[in-house]
């Protein structure tokens, strides 16, 4: 009897390793730490929110290059403005249940000088990345990245890793990164990111 039931606890504890691998890997860390080493002077609030003191703030690296539809696209050229960035893939599950918080709050506060943009990450091919953004009705464009060139480098370290998506980083007005999240977030949650920064002068 032990011999037939050893190899079922062995699978049964892989599964279990393979599934908090996956879940990990997708759904992310909100410890703080998650990017690696690094001084980004992020302080981590409740819910999962971290986020930096107006005078320590860093700018990002260079966020260009080609969207999902084919057009060029810079982040830089969106200072003045807050700024909400967005790692995603079509193979996430929870960047489909965040997808349709972002779409609205994206819509609302557009009129208030917010813009979003995406950073589509992994998926190897546009399409289900385009399916996506169609079936969500997303009305801000996606930087294609899918090697995570951009989510690797573009950022300092510390700040995202590949291996937390969905991710959002928050820019403010001078384009300096003022929050962030690696978890999936909801309505309340992206607002509590965005609202001070819309309040600072």
């Amino acid at each position: 009897m032990s011999f037939s039931r050893a190899p079922r606890g062995i699978l049964l504890t892989a599964g279990a390793l393979a599934a908090a691998f996956t879940l990990t890997a997708c759904s992310g860390d909100s410890n703080g730490t998650a990017g690696g080493g690094g001084n980004t002077n992020f302080v981590t609030n409740t819910g999962g929110i971290d986020t930096v003191a107006k005078g320590e703030r860093k700018a990002p690296g260079k966020l260009a290059g080609e969207t999902l539809d084919g057009k060029q696209l810079d982040v830089a050229g969106l200072k003045g403005k807050v700024v909400v960035l967005n790692a995603w893939g079509s193979w996430c599950a929870p960047c489909r249940a965040e997808a349709k918080h972002f779409t609205k709050v994206a819509k609302e506060l557009k009129s208030q000088g917010v813009e979003f943009v995406g950073i589509n990450t992994r998926d190897p091919n546009k399409q289900p990345a385009l399916a996506f953004e169609k079936d969500f009705e997303v009305p801000y464009p996606s930087l294609y990245d899918p090697v995570g060139e951009l989510v690797l480098n573009g950022f300092p370290k510390g700040t995202l890793n590949l291996q937390s998506i969905p991710s959002t980083v928050v820019l403010d007005r001078d384009g300096k990164i003022a929050a962030r999240s690696l978890m999936a977030l909801d309505e309340a949650r992206l607002r509590k990111m965005i609202d001070p920064l819309l309040a600072e002068k």
